[in-house]
């Protein structure tokens, strides 16, 4: 019995137990090791698409399924016995992965298939799969020397314990902290949603009763943003503050060593592979081809909103200034969140509070649906789901029962709106916990097929997680515009997964490149601000009512409020990562606080406290061995593509099931199955264009000028 090898489609999570992790790994390794052997036993005159490329992209089915589960559990459900049994077979697996493509004997069995004429027999999609594994192949090292090979092995080895012990210290760092506060008092500000959270937190944690009430607060954004924003205690702000830059940054957490020590191991492998530096080995397959290319979008976008991202600042500095009467040069970083939300509620007359009612999670999620089903023709249903303990699932539990890892979970299935053809499933696990890593992402879990050819459909099995504000005394859990714009962001990346059409399982979904995958997530979150598709899930969680017209307009003229200072923000993270990632000679042995001081100096705002570099709790670009890295530069690019895609939809009447169905087709269904830039342009019928971007902002020339008199107007 290997409960981590059970290809039933509904997981039966409670069965995935920490004693399981290294029998069950154990076997899918000896399997994977068997099928790829089958593969070099090919001889060359015997070789066919199914025997080489066919087999070997199958060779590793049951370790990426087992190896799967297993990650997914230690991102939502961390607990010891489960981390030690992941860490244990760690090297193993890791070793395994990056042995591949540097054995000699796989290598030569699929050169003779992939550089025959047979390859020009081959379907559209298998030839693509062909000529991409050969490159993987290729720059991965396959024509090395053999202690070139063993090095890069090690490499990749090394790197999987670093990343894993970095994101480890993230999680502890993150848990180890809180604050709990006895004195009501102290709270003035803070939202009543909040303080309820932080009540309810600490009742949970045992350190507060009905009798003896008291708020608990801790470092998820969910708790302490609210916090920064709200709280007119500076002390406590600052206090917060500390903690959330320290993270990951003190004693047994400390990531520093960890940065440049993977830092250095990405140069090293670019090094062997014939690199000057670890961005051209990762984007030298995707759009921006060079980390210079990267790193010179990444400055031109700079230069464009630098003025707008300067007077931004001097403008808050301003507005303290006004309302404090006195002289103020700059802000300390504890004090930027409150007066911008100050600011920004007096200016626009609006609270992110007063939304709130009009997004409660669930209904969200269902006029999610209903606008998806619209657009891209669909229908989705929640499906009744069970939650067992981890190793106690009842004798008498039903086979076909659906399980979820934890009670919040959901279970949904997708189908095709004119077919009923099941295309695939996903699970939703909205809201924090200490056992959970923070942020918000999509995995696929199974990969499905779309069938054909004598072969049966299959569909795809996806999950999307985040952590939001979480529900409180019963009541359902009401979101921020920023967290609902989280969930549509997710749920694109999953209809990327669920609504591939792709045969090759490789090629589909979101295996895709970088700076394209972020195409389908961020081109949702534009249903978030147009009047005609909230109307499908604003609404209030009491009356039904959609959001009232005055505090739409309220919303949509806030819009763009410090949108150069959001804008600035996004590119000072791509900075730093390309240039620790291009230029690391220049940084290596310095000081990291120094070193990030000294790349972002002209991207940061210039608060008048420094904060600690980012780069120790940088999840995106130091939790795995690729990840981010030098590639997170992709959401400003896709920002650029999503921008540009969406006027199709505009110019349509936004809720367009033409445009929508064109979407599906052209980019949600087709993954990685034909160059992604020629997948764009059969959508747009032209390459993007960065003017649309700018516009939405309101960072475009001619935006900036009526924004500027606009305000002049209103100072006035």
């Amino acid at each position: 019995m290997h409960p981590f090898l059970d290809e039933g489609f509904h997981v039966r999570w409670s069965t995935l137990v920490p004693e399981a992790v290294e029998p069950d790994i154990r076997a899918a390794l000896e399997t994977a090791k068997a099928n790829l052997e089958a593969v070099c036993q090919v001889k060359p005159e015997e070789a066919t698409y199914g025997n080489t490329f066919g087999a070997f992209e199958k060779a590793s089915d049951a370790l990426n399924l087992a190896w799967g589960r297993l990650q997914h559990l230690d991102s939502v459900c961390d607990e010891p016995a489960q981390r030690a049994a992941l860490n244990a077979m760690l090297p193993e697996v890791s070793e395994f992965y990056a042995s591949i493509p540097l054995n000699e004997r796989i290598w030569s069995s699929l050169k003779s298939f992939g550089e025959s004429e047979a390859v020009y027999s081959l379907s559209p999609v298998q030839r693509r799969y062909v000529m991409e594994t050969m490159l993987d192949f290729a720059q991965s090292g396959a024509d090395l020397p053999p202690e070139k090979k063993q090095r890069v092995a090690e490499i990749e080895a090394e790197l999987s314990k670093f990343t894993k012990q970095y994101s480890e210290h993230v999680l502890d760092a993150t848990n180890a902290w809180d604050l709990v506060i006895t004195d009501e008092s102290k709270l003035a500000g803070l939202p009543a949603s909040a303080k309820a959270a932080a009540l309810a937190n600490a009742k949970t944690k045992g350190v507060a009763t009905e009798e003896a009430p008291a708020w608990r607060f801790t470092l998820q954004m969910p708790s302490m943003f609210p916090v920064m924003q709200h709280l007119d205690d500076e002390g406590i702000r600052k206090q917060v503050w500390e903690a959330s830059v320290k993270v990951a940054s003190e004693g047994d957490h400390d990531n520093t060593d960890l940065v440049w020590k993977i830092l250095e191991l990405r140069r090293e492998k670019a090094a062997i592979l014939g690199h000057d530096h670890f961005a051209d080995l990762t984007l030298q397959r995707r759009m921006a081809r060079t980390g210079e290319t990267a790193l010179k979008f990444t400055e031109d976008l700079h230069d464009r909103i630098d003025k707008a991202f300067h007077r931004e600042y001097r403008e808050l500095c301003d507005y303290k200034g006004r309302k404090t009467d006195t002289e103020v040069d700059g802000l300390q970083p504890w004090e930027y969140a409150y007066w911008s939300e100050k600011r920004r509620q007096e200016e626009y007359d609006l609270d992110d509070e007063v939304l709130r009612p009009y997004f409660p999670v669930d209904k969200v999620m269902a006029g999610m649906f209903d606008l998806c089903s619209k657009l891209f023709g669909i229908t989705i249903q929640e499906r009744a789901a069970v939650f067992h303990e981890r190793g106690q699932r009842p004798a008498t539990a039903s086979e076909n029962e659906i399980e979820v890892w934890h009670p919040e979970v959901k279970f949904y299935d997708l189908r095709d709106t004119k077919t009923n053809e099941h295309l695939g499933s996903f699970y939703a696990d909205w809201h924090p916990r200490e056992s959970k890593r923070g942020g918000a992402w999509m995995n696929c879990i199974f990969t499905g097929h779309p069938g054909g050819d004598g072969a049966a459909r299959e569909p795809h099995l996806g999950l999307i997680t985040g952590n939001m504000t979480p529900p409180v005394d019963g009541k359902p859990a009401l979101l921020t515009h920023g967290e609902v714009e989280t969930i549509f962001h997710e749920f694109g990346h999953l209809l990327h997964g669920l609504l591939s059409e792709v045969q090759v399982k490789s090629l589909a979904g979101t295996n895709v490149p970088w700076d394209f995958v972020e195409l389908p997530s961020q081109i949702m979150e534009n249903f978030c601000w147009d009047r005609r598709s909230l109307d499908f899930f604003a609404r209030h969680h009491e009356t039904g009512e959609p959001i009232p017209e005055d505090l739409y307009q309220r919303m949509i003229a806030a819009k763009n409020y410090m949108s150069a200072t959001a804008f600035m923000r996004q590119l000072s993270f791509g900075k730093l990562d390309l240039e620790l990632h291009t230029h690391l000679d220049r940084y290596k042995g310095r000081d990291l606080d120094t070193v990030d001081r000294e790349i972002l100096a002209e991207y940061r705002v210039p608060l008048k406290t420094d904060s600690p570099s980012m780069a120790r709790r940088f999840n995106h670009l130091f939790s795995s061995p690729t990840g981010y890295a030098a590639g997170y530069y992709s959401y400003k690019w896709a920002e650029v593509l999503d921008a540009d895609a969406f006027t199709r939809f505009e110019e349509n009447g936004v809720i367009d099931p033409e445009s929508g169905y064109a979407f599906r087709e052209h980019i949600l269904s087709k993954g990685n199955s034909e160059p992604v830039d020629e997948l764009f342009r059969r959508f747009m019928g032209r390459d993007a264009s960065l003017d649309a971007l700018l516009k939405r902002s309101g960072l475009a020339e001619e935006e900036m000028l009526l924004a500027a008199e606009a305000r002049a107007q209103a100072l006035a």
